[in-house]
């Protein structure tokens, strides 16, 4: 059964935090079975996915009903949200309020009212879809990747065996609710593991400083954020473990946030289709600029372009392929996703150590630069900008180049320093084939809600 702790009986006065209000195990259980008798049968339901109770209500009534849910983010355009509620086939969109559906869309279910009751049916089959999470790609419109229930619980098993995770911790994030980090790992996982969640709103250094957590979730932005603030920083040395994903953490914020906070902060990696399948441990090593490990059923390897697979020695750069559990059933309407012995290919290149550790690199598609006959990792170039004093940010991406194929181009927010000085810095400490042929100063960077560089929008600009 998905959510474990939920149905265990276990309670506290504030077992859920979300926007200033507490709820229950119990109060969540009997209102979310209320919800979850008026949409049994339905195909699909939509949540608009704000960090409110309401949407915690919603989500587990799908869950309990055995329905898909749709989440929808709440900042989504019309053509986005039109998109998401069309091709789900979502029968009915849940909302806090009674509210009237605009056209084209479901009709709406209103979640914000008094009621309870019992779930008496059996729990969904574990192959069942418990979620529907769009993803975009590098083209297209948004993907329907369909989650299985037993995913969902397989990934969280092993994240709790990974990181110790007990019904004795105090969940603290301010991530959204409708992608994996927020919602799976930040919501889910609570209710299945136990402990409380306390949700932050806005993801700021002073929330986090204040909520006494004992296990943290961040994206990049916001660790880079607290380490920038020693206060903040230094208020989370109770804590037992700071967890950032999402994205790749700089070398230089892991640093300096494990010096103002006491610990290095743990890193993870996954993707929507994969649920998290590396991470690193509880009871293990922190390695800047690493991910970690293959969780508990997962396995990994690296292929080349032609499909064969490249020695894990450390340095040699490859596609990550997975195989295990956490998988997804495949793409909402789509053909299958081909995956030969069940080996699901990320689209993300990385480089194995002898020891297992994995380094991402990128996207494939973007992040695998090559240039003169070269394979060159965006991450590692970044990396080494990133040293460099005078740089806050740093994004890099190949830029069309007639004799090079690709030329290395870098993107930086940085404070007295020239393109020339960073292009030495950098053939100063990797190999000179790695340098920037070319860098832009910028005074920010285009970031997703996740805070993820959008490196389609600097490539296309280069092109």
């Amino acid at each position: 059964m998905l959510l474990a702790a939920l149905h265990a009986g276990a309670d506290h006065p504030a077992a859920l935090r979300l926007r200033g209000r507490d709820l229950s195990r119990q109060e969540l259980l009997g209102w979310a079975g209320s919800v979850a008798r008026d949409i049994r049968g339905a195909s699909a339901v939509a949540v608009r996915a704000e960090p409110t109770v309401t949407t915690a209500v919603a989500v587990v009534a799908g869950l309990l009903a055995g329905v898909p849910v749709v989440p929808v983010p709440p900042d989504a355009g019309p053509a986005e949200r039109g998109h998401i509620l069309r091709d789900s086939g979502a029968a009915l969109l849940l909302t806090p309020t009674r509210e009237p559906a605009a056209d084209g869309e479901p009709p709406g279910l209103p979640v914000e009212r008094a009621g309870r009751a019992d779930v008496d049916w059996a729990p969904p089959a574990p192959e069942q879809p418990a979620l529907i999470l769009y993803t975009s790609g590098t083209t297209g419109a948004p993907k329907g990747a369909v989650i299985p229930h037993a995913a969902i619980a397989a990934g969280l098993d092993a994240l709790a065996e990974a990181w110790r995770w007990t019904p004795d911790d105090v969940l603290v994030h301010g991530l959204p609710l409708f992608h994996v980090h927020g919602l799976v790992l930040g919501l889910l996982g609570p209710l299945r593991i136990g402990g409380r969640l306390v949700h932050t709103g806005r993801p700021t250094p002073q929330a986090y400083a204040a909520a006494g957590g004992s296990l943290y979730f961040g994206v990049p932005t916001v660790w880079s954020r607290i380490a920038a603030e020693p206060a903040a920083a230094r208020a989370l040395r109770p804590a037992r473990l700071l967890v950032s994903g999402s994205a790749a953490l700089p070398v230089p914020v892991f640093h300096r946030l494990a010096a103002w906070s006491g610990q290095p902060p743990l890193e993870r990696y996954g993707m929507t289709e994969t649920l998290i399948t590396v991470s690193g441990r509880a009871d293990g090593v922190r390695r800047a600029g690493h991910v970690g490990l293959p969780l508990a059923g997962v396995r990994t390897r690296l292929v080349d372009d032609a499909g064969t697979e490249v020695p894990a020695d450390g340095s040699t750069i490859g596609r990550l392929q997975v195989r295990g559990p956490t998988l997804f059933s495949g793409y909402l309407h789509r053909e299958p996703v081909p995956m030969p012995d069940g080996w699901f290919d990320t689209g993300d290149i990385a480089v194995i150590g002898p020891d297992g550790w994995h380094r991402i690199v990128g996207r494939a598609s973007i992040d695998l630069i090559k240039t003169g006959g070269y394979r060159v990792g965006a991450g590692e170039v970044e990396d080494a900008l990133l040293a460099h004093p005078a740089v806050s940010e740093a994004a890099v991406v190949g830029a069309p180049h007639p004799d090079l194929g690709e030329e290395i181009t870098a993107y930086v927010v940085a404070d007295g320093a020239e393109p020339q000085q960073l292009i030495d810095f950098v053939a100063g400490h990797l190999s000179v084939h790695k340098r920037p042929r070319r860098v832009h100063l910028v005074d920010r960077l285009p970031r997703n809600a996740l805070g993820k560089v959008q490196k389609t929008l600097l490539r296309d600009a280069t092109g």
